[in-house]
């Protein structure tokens, strides 16, 4: 058993239940750990989260559970975390999800297979609903299989939910896009209402001259497939977000001399502090308070040029600032750009929610990016209103 348990202090107004975007009912959960009922235990956790086994994983634990602990004071907050994934891991590759209600005749259509994709086709499916889950990849997982590494996510976990959706009769539909193989429309004819969670899959543009050179990839198309590219010796990869550390530490195991250029300091990091850490004791160098300004190429050499940048105040916040005159270079054979995801709005284009009733959005089509627990919540409140809407 995982001393960490012992030393929770089992809070009446837990802070750490309080800050997690699901709120988990650490305390509880700890009780049933304690007294060796992990099965209760992981039940608990897998009914209000039923990505526990993956979120308990990837999730910023210092920006939520873990940070937020009261004992954080003497600075020894309780590692949560590591007894939520003893908890859930184990259950998870044997469990399987109930249907306590007979199917009421509605009929959802769920876009995106990602983590709010399967946390809302499972709730959804609980309370009698037929699903379809629709996805443009050919597997159930979205991010989790095509965009997180496989050494920080095992991927068995991932196929477990395959399986699970796949026992509770929700049918999966691969291959199949909004606005391409299927439209808003056409899905109408078919199902009481929609929604959509296609995630968060458009890299965002540097927006600087020579981005389009050859050697330049954006992480997210990297990721999805990372031995299909040839990286060179030297790599580079902008940005200071998940998404980047992903990318730097899978180009590391590559063997390549890997470099992250970011445009402010470590502590405004944007990605897990801990994966910032790993990465650097994988031997990943870091550039801080840099930016790239341009790329060029000059016969078989390509190269950034960077400039300096610094934090500066302005109306109270904390804002940066590029310094004119400090531009310099620095060789890559490949520059993989990480500076932020979006949504591709345009799929719903004259569809707003207000207007179109059966319309839902959620995850980080709705939010932005965002982390995998924080997508799950989302889930949470789209299915919730699903359900206020389909009158089940």
């Amino acid at each position: 058993m995982n001393q960490e348990a012992s030393r929770c202090l089992l809070c009446k107004k837990p802070k750490c239940s309080e800050a997690c975007p699901v709120h988990t009912d650490v305390p509880e959960a700890m009780r049933l750990y304690r007294e060796g009922n992990l099965t209760d235990a992981a039940k608990l956790l897998f009914e209000n989260n039923p990505l526990s086994a993956i979120t308990s994983q990837v999730c910023d634990w210092q920006l939520f559970c873990k940070g937020h602990c009261v004992l954080n004071a003497r600075k020894m907050p309780v590692r949560w975390y590591e007894v939520e994934q003893e908890i859930s891991m184990a259950y998870l590759l044997d469990a399987h999800v109930e249907i306590d209600v007979p199917d009421n005749g509605k009929k959802v259509a769920v876009i995106g297979a990602g983590p709010c994709g399967i946390a809302a086709s499972i709730w959804l499916r609980k309370k009698g609903i037929s699903v379809t889950l629709f996805d443009s990849f050919d597997r159930v997982g979205g991010v989790l299989r095509y965009g997180i590494p496989e050494f920080r996510l095992d991927k068995k976990y991932v196929d477990a939910y395959e399986r699970i959706l796949q026992e509770i009769g929700v049918v999966f539909v691969g291959k199949s896009t909004l606005g391409k193989e299927i439209t808003i429309e056409s899905l109408r004819k078919e199902f009481d209402a929609i929604l959509v969670a296609a995630g968060a899959w458009v890299a965002k543009e540097m927006r600087i001259p020579g981005e389009d050179l050859p050697g330049v990839i954006h992480a997210l198309e990297f990721l999805k497939e990372p031995s299909s590219y040839e990286l060179g010796k030297r790599v580079i990869v902008i940005g200071g977000g998940n998404v980047a550390m992903d990318a730097c530490r899978t180009a590391i195991r590559r063997g390549c001399d890997t470099t992250v250029v970011y445009r402010k300091t470590f502590e405004n990091m944007p990605a897990n502090h801990l994966e910032v850490e790993e990465a650097q004791a994988e031997g990943v160098k870091f550039r801080v308070f840099e930016v790239p300004v341009e790329v060029r190429k000059d016969g078989d050499r390509t190269f950034a040029i960077l400039r300096d940048c610094e934090n500066v105040e302005e109306n109270g916040k904390v804002a940066t600032r590029v310094i004119d005159g400090t531009d310099h270079e620095l060789d890559f054979d490949t520059m993989i750009v990480a500076v932020s995801e979006k949504a591709d709005k345009s799929i719903l284009d004259g569809y707003d929610h207000e207007d179109n009733p059966d319309i839902f959005k959620a995850g980080d089509y709705f939010y932005g990016p965002r982390t995998v627990v924080e997508a799950v919540q989302s889930a949470k409140l789209a299915v919730a209103d699903m359900i206020s809407y389909l009158q089940v």
